[in-house]
């Protein structure tokens, strides 16, 4: 692999004036801080041809536009895909800019250095359609279980799939944000923006079961339980929240899904009702109503209704 020959640094960066660091602690989320902090260490060992590499100390204030276009290609070299490249490029741009906000780089050199275009490209949304069999059988799994965590996570099931919240926004939820009475729930999404989102009744009636065992003190609405049933008032981690839906699932027999499973799910079951895509929008938190319109599965219904128009001659044999 040709990695770029970027000039070494004469001194190593104080922590408060390194990009990398001053970057990841600009981003308010733990979720975009974990994801951000993974794809600049990709690039560094990119940089460095050092498999064990951070990006943590980097020389990111040296690199020239003859130094991230020659990145952005090995990126797709590895076999990357233009998403995943186009991620990265972000974090690339990023950590660029706080370089310059530091003073260690002129306005000239990162806004070439920063001229890289994203790949543009079409996918069909990754992931599946959680079947309402699926969620049922799931939640009777719940129900089953008599334990703290069988309260915790029926609600959170039935939280997430009438819902459509990221992981992360169910895990950022504290009890001051659920409101009983509007059968609502104030959700900080990305960019630390707020909206509300409203629960089944059904949801509601669960919520209230897990809040009997979690009781009313302030805090996270969903929390850590150990093994032996006792409640840790702190929030849990969006992995975590992945995990619960992971291990649910396997336990009723239903195929893997994740949480965002549930989100696709959730827009796609407001579009066929014939929600309109703004309010669907506000809903999940999107900032472009594109984002949304990815999701309608009406276009690939009515594709597929014409190919049953169709009909192959002759009978297999």
């Amino acid at each position: 692999m040709n990695t770029p020959a970027v000039p070494e640094r004469n001194t190593p960066a104080r922590p408060e004036r390194d990009p990398y660091r001053v970057y990841l602690d600009a981003l308010q989320s733990p979720e975009s801080k974990r994801t951000m902090k993974g794809c600049l260490d990709r690039i560094a060992r990119l940089i460095t041809g050092d498999p064990e590499a951070t990006g943590a100390g980097q020389p990111w204030e040296l690199l020239r536009y003859e130094h991230t276009i020659r990145l952005r290609t090995l990126m797709r070299e590895q076999g990357w895909s233009p998403s995943h490249v186009n991620k990265h490029l972000v974090a690339l741009r990023r950590v660029l800019k706080e370089a310059w906000r530091l003073g260690l780089m002129s306005g000239e050199d990162y806004q070439r250095a920063a001229d890289l275009p994203a790949y543009k490209h079409t996918r069909v949304p990754a992931g599946r359609h959680v079947e309402a069999e699926a969620l049922a059988a799931a939640l009777e799994v719940c129900d089953g279980d008599h334990s703290p965590a069988g309260r915790r996570d029926g609600a959170m099931l039935a939280a997430l799939y009438s819902t459509g919240c990221r992981r992360a926004e169910i895990a950022g939820l504290a009890l001051a944000d659920f409101d009983p009475h509007a059968r609502s729930l104030r959700v900080r999404g990305k960019g630390d923006k707020e909206r509300l989102v409203y629960l089944t009744a059904e949801a509601v009636e669960r919520l209230d079961l897990w809040l009997a065992v979690r009781g009313r003190a302030t805090g996270p609405l969903f929390c850590p339980i150990n093994k032996g049933g006792r409640l840790r008032l702190a929030h849990m981690t969006g992995q975590a929240i992945a995990d619960i839906v992971s291990r649910r699932l396997a336990a009723a027999g239903a195929s893997p899904r994740t949480p965002h499973d549930f989100r696709r799910t959730f827009i796609g079951e407001l579009l066929d009702a014939g929600v309109d895509l703004a309010t669907a929008q506000a809903l999940v938190g999107h900032a472009s109503p594109a984002t949304t319109a990815r999701y309608d599965r009406r276009p690939e219904r009515r594709r597929r209704e014409a190919v049953d128009r169709l009909r192959v001659p002759g009978a297999a044999r």
